[in-house]
């Protein structure tokens, strides 16, 4: 029986008087597919941010590949390769230069580094283009790099907010295939937040739905399904979560301070 890679007890972050997770528990067995799903402000991206040593919880406990994410954060960010929900390549390098310095952070062998470069840069349709500054490329080949420097070190875990937002269709296909085949080949545990609900249930084993910062329902998208009576997951997310349309938890710009502030950049 595989073993639990990520688990989550009680956990809770509270800003002031908003409580953004509440008292939220799961496990994630090694080499699953889990989605983590839920409206705009849900608490979907504040609980990966304390997943990946973003953020420091009010309370409750984390276990990261057996590391505690709040006293290990080294430890802990070895474990895993993230796909940001927003911007985080560097506009002054190349495409491949992007690539190389992130395989030298992660300690990626040298040896296997430009197969490996070669390989993603390949796979999101920019391999033409790796010699070419980051600053101008367009937002969608920004994305695509960031998705090929997110896998290059093979992760045990790999993190995925939103990773298809603004991608064509054949990209997302793409990307999708890829996953699988690291899923399947290496054994890789995938943690995806995504709004394309037909994305989660192809690709996830099991589904947790959020709302106000409480899991309101969690099972395999079958069962998620039967449990609301709904021929399809995005009817049956929209019978546990309601129509109205919810604010986002901040601008981007405030996100990204976040994740730069807690990498001590």
């Amino acid at each position: 029986m595989p073993n639990t890679i990520i688990s989550v007890k009680n956990l809770t972050k509270k800003f002031k008087s908003l409580t953004a997770v509440d008292n939220i528990s799961f496990d994630v067995k090694e080499g699953e597919v889990f989605a983590f799903l839920g409206p705009n402000g849900a608490g979907k991206t504040t609980t990966i941010r304390m997943l990946t040593t973003m953020l420091k919880p009010t309370s409750g406990e984390i276990s990261i590949n057996g590391f505690d994410p709040t006293k290990q954060k080294h430890e802990a960010r070895q474990s895993f390769g993230i796909v940001f929900q927003d911007p985080s390549v560097d506009n002054e390098l190349t495409a491949k230069e992007n690539m190389d310095f992130h395989a030298a952070l992660y300690s990626v062998p040298r040896e296997e580094r430009e197969e490996r470069i070669e390989s993603l840069l390949k796979l999101v349709g920019l391999f033409e283009r790796k010699n070419d500054f980051v600053k101008n490329f367009s937002g969608g080949m920004k994305r695509r790099l960031e998705i090929a420097r997110g896998f290059l070190h093979h992760p045990k875990i790999l993190f995925l907010d939103e990773p298809t937002l603004g991608l064509d269709p054949q990209t997302r296909n793409q990307l999708w295939e890829y996953v699988r085949k690291l899923n399947k080949e290496k054994n890789m545990t995938v943690f995806l937040t995504t709004h394309y609900m037909e994305e989660a249930d192809k690709v996830a084993k099991r589904i947790a739905i959020i709302d106000h910062g409480k899991i309101i329902k969690m099972g395999t998208p079958k069962e998620i399904k039967s449990s609301t009576k709904s021929p399809t997951l995005e009817k049956a997310f929209l019978k546990l979560t309601g129509h109205l349309i919810r604010e986002e938890g901040g601008t981007a710009k405030d996100r990204m301070r976040a994740v730069q502030k807690s990498w001590g950049r």
